[in-house]
């Protein structure tokens, strides 16, 4: 399911590429920019995008940046602990996002 969801949102990507360039590389640079290591490294702005992504309850978010939290390096309780901070800060509803952050990491490490 959360591969799907990275898959749809690449073939969007890819789609608005095509008819609205300008708006989608301009959003496709913020993002490249914004993810950079600076005074945080790549892990932990991804983690953070985790949390934020639960918080936002955005399905495609959450399959994208616990996908790249992975990459950085971010073990499953990190991801975890990050996303607890939205249900902290989001209550019940958030919660309830948290069974996608936990299919995502099944589908992502095969567990």
């Amino acid at each position: 399911m959360m591969k799907e969801r990275l898959d749809e949102l690449y073939s969007s990507i890819k789609k608005w590429m095509e008819i609205c360039p300008d708006y989608t590389r301009a959003f496709m640079d913020f993002l490249n920019t914004a993810t950079k290591p600076t005074k945080l490294d790549r892990r932990i702005k991804e983690l953070i995008a985790v949390a934020l992504s639960v918080y936002a309850q955005c399905e495609w978010c959450i399959a994208f940046h616990v996908k790249n939290a992975l990459d950085a390096g971010a073990t499953p309780d990190e991801i975890r602990d990050a996303s607890w901070m939205a249900v902290v800060m989001g209550g019940g509803p958030k919660l309830s996002y948290m069974q996608l952050v936990e299919k995502a990491l099944e589908e992502y490490l095969g567990e």
